[in-house]
């Protein structure tokens, strides 16, 4: 079981953003941002809870298990 999340989904269907702007939208550095969307690092729960915030989601909706 691993933590798959759908940032890029969310990125494309709800904002029709290119990876820098929806960085600066979450306020994560444009690094944080691939490495999460790829899904080779996550963001601390904190941080998670506060992209979901920006991005009007429950947690849930933007991570999942697999």
């Amino acid at each position: 079981m691993s933590i798959e999340n759908k940032l890029k989904e969310i990125r494309m269907r709800d904002y029709l953003m290119d990876p820098e702007d929806f960085a600066k939208l979450i306020d994560v550095n444009i690094k944080s941002y691939y490495s999460y969307e790829k899904g080779s690092s996550r963001p601390t729960l904190e941080k998670a809870l506060e992209i979901a915030k920006k991005l009007n989601k429950n947690i849930e909706e933007i991570w999942y298990l697999d």
